[in-house]
């Protein structure tokens, strides 16, 4: 049956029982339709359509939203088994938005019976090359221009294909910007040019209803996309700025105008690791003092670097990515617990802060209190392995277990007498949220992530600043800093690397005035996340943020950052309002802050232009 459904900016025609729907956006010739019927993917991969089950439907309105209720019912397999459970769907205009809410709730399924939800359908992408593109959350953020389709590694929401809960398409100017309203367990996959969204089970069960949100505009671009989403945030309240965050916690301010300086007391790899060198047996085990590092933080602030936020690496036992959650006691070697605290109070004598490393997800086996009892277990009561870090063995500890190692082990710093100002708990803002299948301590991948912010806020409780490694959207509204938040390449670290895709800001177009990244390199190609054409340095630049500076640079480098350094200052708090890309090879692009600063870059050339709001011009290259 044939349903009609609009209001003054969207008309949509939607049939239920072969499940078709065409989207009509008021002001522009382009619809948007559903590419094919939805679908259940089972337990044994076998995928069956909604289309071939039962459907019974109805039209409902309640005074907020108008949509079409149905039901599906009689759900089979191939060979015709017919399944106890039903999936309920409610496809919606809000009255007040006019954005269409598509919602689906499975009943009755067993543990294990299935494995994805493949609902709402994928949009069709009938763009021609140079007529639209897709974006992406990968990273900081992709663009795909139509007909250039790229791969994605395994398109999880929350981890590095998907920063935040959101993708969108845009063609000839209009477009869509989708949201995940319930992310935690969400997931897309990429059909061609197509974005398939689809949801997995929590502990073993499609437990709870899975919606998603869609916004359509007649004219607007990727900025219309992140700006949607950055209302949604704000409307729920759950957009925390930095201004907020320094309202909890003063010492925040500083990182405004700060460069990062990083760097490592310890390092012991283990034999049959990834990064063991049984070649150069020196790089597997060395040692940096404490008052060497303090030695090299003086001759910064001789430099004229008035600011640095240190993030101190393997300080711990055995040094970097070792023993955790329990490193203690301080590295002996490098001056022990006297020698950490000397270096602090050597850092805010100099005007600095001091920030560690620490880590409450890589559960090693020989830490002195391991359990296996506290790690993470699987739905067959298996757990994860891995020799792959320098500290060797290890599996996952549970989240929900996780604040209770931060509570011990920040008690544990302050009875030796280190005062700390910064905190980076490692992968928190990177890896895939865990579910934990122990009947002792459950965990969903939605109480994940509450864990790991309550993790961070205990920092932000005991005046510490609260930082980790990239920035997923479900844990950044308790984070300060992170380690960086760069590109999605061909490779993270290979010399040749290139871009997948368009870069684009995405993820600072909604949250740059939330949370500080630091760039790395000055006049050089390529880095971490950063393609083997492009300057980190210009990145920094465009997208407003601060620098990393380290103990060995030179004076024209130090000058050099502080171009970078005082723009962050100037913009830190300021929403980027606008990214454009303002040339056909994509290697020229301008960024406009809300307090009217822009800056200009070309990739090409290395030029750049800063126009600060008092008319104040910088012009360099890099």
């Amino acid at each position: 049956m044939q349903y009609l459904i609009q209001n003054d900016q969207i008309r949509i025609e939607y049939d239920p029982c072969v499940l078709s729907l065409t989207v009509k956006v008021a002001g522009s010739d382009i619809s948007w339709s559903w590419a094919q019927a939805g679908s259940v993917r089972l337990g044994n991969g076998i995928e069956v359509s909604l289309a071939a089950a039962t459907c019974k439907s109805e039209a409902y309105t309640n005074g907020i939203e108008q949509g079409v209720r149905a039901e599906y019912t009689g759900i089979c397999d191939p060979q015709g088994r017919e399944f106890a459970f039903s999936v309920q769907t409610f496809v919606c205009l809000e009255n007040s938005s006019g954005q269409m809410r598509v919602r689906a709730t499975v009943i009755g399924d067993g543990h294990g019976e299935i494995a994805a939800l493949n609902f709402p359908p994928r949009m069709k992408f009938e763009a021609g090359e140079g007529q639209g593109y897709t974006v992406l959350p990968r990273m900081q953020g992709t663009l795909v221009p139509a007909g250039h389709p790229i791969q994605i590694v395994n398109g999880f929401i929350y981890e590095r294909d998907g920063y935040m809960p959101l993708f969108g398409q845009v063609h000839g100017g209009c477009g869509y910007a989708a949201i995940y309203v319930t992310p935690f367990d969400a997931r897309y996959a990429l059909v061609g040019e197509e974005v398939q969204p689809y949801f997995i089970p929590s502990l073993g069960s499609m437990s709870y209803g899975r919606e998603m949100v869609f916004e359509f505009f007649a004219n607007g671009d990727f900025n219309t996309i992140a700006k949607i989403y950055r209302a949604y945030r704000e409307e729920r309240g759950t957009l925390v700025t930095l201004k907020q965050k320094i309202a909890r916690n003063p010492k925040v301010e500083y990182l405004i105008g700060s460069p990062i300086v990083h760097t490592c007391t310890a390092v012991h790899i283990k034999e049959g690791t990834h990064y063991y060198d049984a070649e150069n047996p020196a790089h597997n085990d060395w040692c940096e003092p404490f008052d060497t590092t303090a030695q090299k933080l003086r001759r910064l602030k001789s430099m004229g670097v008035e600011k640095v936020y240190l993030h101190l690496d393997g300080w711990g036992h055995h040094g970097y990515d070792n023993l955790h959650p329990n490193p203690f006691p301080v590295h002996e070697a490098a001056g022990g617990a006297a020698g950490m605290k000397a270096l602090g109070d050597t850092c805010h004598e100099l005007g600095y802060l001091f920030g560690i490393h620490d880590q409450y997800r890589d559960y090693y086996y020989d830490t002195p209190d391991f359990s296996l009892d506290n790690a993470v277990q699987y739905f067959d009561g298996s757990h994860f392995y891995s020799a792959y870090w320098y500290g060797g063995a290890h599996t996952f500890l549970c989240s929900a277990l996780a604040p209770d190692y931060v509570r011990r082990n920040y008690d544990e710093f302050e009875r030796l007498g280190i005062e700390l100002d910064g905190s980076y708990l490692d992968v928190f803002s990177v890896v895939e949220l865990d579910e934990c299948f122990n009947p002792n301590h459950p965990a969903t991948r939605e109480q994940c992530a509450q864990n790991r912010r309550h993790c961070l806020d205990m920092l932000s409780a005991r005046g510490i600043i609260p930082s980790s490694e990239e920035c997923l959207d479900c844990v950044t509204d308790s984070m300060a800093l992170c380690h960086h938040a760069p590109f999605h390449c061909t490779s993270f670290d290979a010399p040749d690397k290139v871009n997948v895709g368009v870069p684009i800001p995405l993820f600072n177009l909604v949250f740059h005035d939330c949370i500080v990244i630091p760039w790395d390199g000055m006049h050089r190609r390529g880095a971490w996340g950063i393609a083997c054409t492009d300057q980190p340095y210009l990145w920094a630049l465009l997208c407003g943020d601060t620098v990393y500076y380290f103990t060995g640079m030179d004076q024209e480098e130090v000058e050099y950052g502080k171009i970078a350094l005082q723009l962050h200052k100037q913009v830190a708090l300021c929403d980027l309002v606008k990214h454009e890309i303002l040339d056909a090879s994509t290697r020229k692009r301008r960024s406009t802050f809300s307090d009217g600063t822009t800056v200009e870059a070309d990739f090409d050339s290395g030029e750049f232009c800063i126009t600060y709001p008092d008319g104040r011009v910088v012009r360099g290259k890099d």
